[in-house]
């Protein structure tokens, strides 16, 4: 009797042993997910859409592409919906209208809207290329190329007012050309499209923008005779701007998307043309790696990209000197309106 009376009492015990155990192991269970869980929600920021507006789809952009290829923008919080406005008219009246939060174009269009009297303008916050990227293509290879060689000539050239022409004429100006009188500019065919009216016979010279001058040269239909950023000096050709009501509702994802940028600028400077042309391929599917590493390679001996994002009034000036040059400015805007410097400046530290 004593025996049953201990054994029974030892399954008891073993029975409450067993299910204080399961429980304990549940409730550490419970417990690890719901530590995993805050965890995660910590690592992981809260994402915030932004749409931003490109002017063009391009290499010589490659900073940008850089920052949303290695993850920049996520780690910022940003979910990022990239949109191609294909001209900076297009881009800057999506960021005037509402349909995009970021416009990325020529500074030129702030200047412009802000000239008309805009109550609610755009400020440039962050400038990403330094150079013009555009090249002038000949004929034939012209290893000993001067300017002087255009007078006379046909030139394919870009839009009466745009970027591209007006440093193209900024640049003859500076050669003692007239570009009125000593050459011949086409400004009739549409940016895309001179590229193939090159290769078809059209014009003795053209002024491309990648991938048109690589692929002419490539094609054995034209050669770079020489680069527009190189002879135009440092000119800010192109930044990021946004409605100032946008600015100061949202400084907090104004801050976090320069600071992406300024970690793809980073990337750019650390890294060679090659690694650069890999981690943006995905961008540019349509294009081999080869050309795209040809268009790195340009487009960083040049020097195009910052080393930060800081737009300075030196190259704002800059900037209003090549459009008066080109008589399509009618009075000067003032730099503390239209440009802040505070969210580059802090993501350069």
């Amino acid at each position: 009797m004593k025996k049953r009376v201990l054994a029974m009492t030892l399954f008891i015990v073993m029975l409450m042993t067993f299910v204080l155990s399961a429980c304990s192991s549940k409730e550490e269970t419970n417990t690890t997910s719901k530590n995993t869980k805050e965890e995660t929600e910590k690592v992981l920021p809260e994402m915030k859409k932004v749409v931003l507006n490109e002017v063009a789809h391009s290499i010589f952009y490659a900073p940008m592409y850089v920052a949303i290829e290695e993850g920049y923008f996520a780690e910022e919080g940003i979910d990022l919906e990239l949109v191609t406005g294909f001209g900076a008219d297009k881009t800057m009246t999506a960021v005037l209208s509402g349909s995009a939060d970021i416009g990325f174009m020529g500074s030129e269009a702030s200047i412009y809207t802000y000239n008309e009297g805009a109550n609610d303008y755009v400020v440039n916050f962050a400038q990403l290329t330094q150079r013009a990227g555009n090249f002038l293509v000949a004929r034939k290879e012209m290893p000993d190329f001067k300017w002087e060689d255009l007078k006379g000539k046909e030139v394919l050239g870009g839009r009466k007012g745009g970027m591209p022409e007006m440093v193209f004429e900024y640049i003859l100006r500076q050669n003692n050309i007239d570009p009125a009188k000593d050459v011949n500019i086409d400004q009739s065919i549409d940016f895309g499209s001179t590229a193939a009216a090159f290769s078809e016979g059209k014009a003795d010279f053209t002024v491309e923008f990648e991938p048109g001058a690589t692929t002419l040269e490539k094609e054995g239909k034209g050669y770079v005779a020489a680069s527009l950023g190189t002879d135009s000096g440092y000119v800010p050709y192109t930044a990021f701007s946004a409605k100032q009501s946008f600015i100061k509702k949202n400084p907090e994802i104004i801050q976090g998307f320069t600071n992406a940028l300024q970690k793809g600028m980073d990337y750019v400077q650390s890294h060679q043309p090659g690694d650069i042309a890999k981690t943006i391929a995905p961008q540019f599917k349509e294009t081999d790696l080869d050309t795209i590493t040809t268009i790195v390679t340009r487009y960083y001996d040049q020097d195009t990209w910052k080393e930060n994002l800081i737009f300075e009034e030196q190259s704002f000036d800059l900037l209003q000197d090549v459009l008066e040059d080109a008589k399509e400015l009618t009075k000067r805007a003032p730099y503390n309106d239209l440009v802040t410097t505070e969210y580059a400046e802090k993501a350069s530290k």
